[in-house]
């Protein structure tokens, strides 16, 4: 394997519309405002890498953008590109937060090392565990019917498992919704519900428990990040399993939350962690402490999708299936040059070396709103 250089870095700011708002009991999302990273090696290596943060989640694509552009071009032009720790390390040290831009350094300089050594990123994240994921499609737009002619059509294309969004609106349209659905289907959908930090505390166990017998597969981040202890007494209290989203980041908040009993289940999010190899680190604590992991997303194009997708293929255990629905079911038109593999019900983990897709540049043209270079 001949050794390249980094030569360049641009920094791509695009804005993607969405079929329809989609409410959390954080907020709505009426759009894709991503930030990809773009690397060219001397060698004429392309990797690709997206920072795709949600303001009242993580941060701002303007600030993971200025992340890259900034302060961490400097460390990287001329920088042996197989050295991904070792420029992870760096950024760590350089600058604070900002982890959506560490996932698009770490996936854009897998994907080129990936296509120097001819191996995938999963294989170069330690192995390919499954070539497919069960799909998660997530509930969320305000108008159910609208929802509900979704759901039939995801339902023909081979789509089981359906996380309602919660919390948005009063609880009776909650039940409302779960009741139709269960009636329709059955128990051929494995539902799950989702409050994106929506319920107080004080009452999060009598509304949980109202929601029980519509036989959840979990219930996602009932309460507010910083409020663990509540989190961790819904756990013990409810049948159903928890699922830890906007209180377990990193590795760190893993073990804690391994160690005070926080959830059944952690969200893995490479936006959140600061990359694939961050992930799995809290996957590693979590399998360690019994605890199960899922595969979730930001509000993300096919390029961190396909990251997403390497991650879930590394994982020795996966039984709760992921998301990445976006770039197919959500945006009106992705970035890539051929569809996000989502067939059957399933994202099938994209084939090849390094990340497995391209991006096109007509479409990252039509939608990009600023360059950096």
């Amino acid at each position: 394997m001949q050794r390249q250089k980094i030569e360049a870095l641009r920094i791509h700011l695009v804005d993607l519309p969405v079929r329809a708002v989609h409410s959390h009991g954080s907020g709505d999302v009426a759009g894709i405002r991503s930030v990809l990273l773009e690397i060219t090696t001397d060698g004429g290596l392309t990797g690709w890498g997206e920072a795709s943060p949600w303001p009242v989640f993580t941060g701002t694509a303007e600030g993971n953008a200025a992340a890259l552009h900034v302060h961490l071009r400097p460390h990287l032009l001329g920088a042996d590109p197989v050295q991904v720790e070792k420029h992870l390390a760096l950024a760590e040290a350089v600058v604070v937060g900002c982890p959506e831009a560490k996932a698009a350094l770490e996936t854009a300089l897998l994907d080129v090392v990936g296509q120097m050594a001819g191996l995938s990123i999963a294989e170069l994240a330690g192995a390919r565990h499954r070539a497919a994921i069960p799909m998660s499609f997530s509930v969320a737009n305000p108008d159910f019917d609208a929802d509900l002619d979704d759901i039939a059509r995801l339902y023909e294309d081979g789509v089981r498992l359906f996380k309602l969004k919660t919390g948005f609106a009063e609880h009776a349209f909650d039940r409302m919704r779960l009741e139709k659905l269960r009636d329709r289907y059955g128990d051929a959908l494995s539902l799950r519900i989702d409050y994106n930090q929506g319920l107080r505390a004080t009452d999060a166990i009598r509304t949980l428990r109202d929601l029980e017998p519509f036989g959840l597969a979990f219930i996602e981040q009932p309460v507010k990040r910083h409020e663990r202890a509540a989190l961790a007494a819904i756990t013990r209290a409810l049948d159903t399993p928890i699922m830890a989203d906007e209180s377990v980041f990193d590795a760190r908040e893993a073990l804690a939350g391994v160690e005070m009993g926080l959830a059944d289940i952690f969200a893995l999010k490479i936006m959140k962690s600061g990359g694939i190899r961050r992930a799995l680190e809290v996957a590693a604590i979590a399998r360690l402490g019994g605890i199960d992991v899922y595969g979730g997303c930001m509000f993300e194009t096919g390029v961190a999708h396909a990251a997403g997708a390497h991650l879930m293929a590394a994982l020795p255990d996966l039984h709760l299936g992921c998301e990445f629905y976006m770039s197919t079911y959500y945006a009106r038109e992705d970035l890539l040059a051929e569809p996000f593999p989502v067939r059957g019900g399933l994202v099938h983990v994209p084939e090849g070396p390094g990340l497995g897709v391209t991006v096109d540049p007509e479409r990252l043209a039509k939608y990009r709103t600023d360059l950096l270079q």
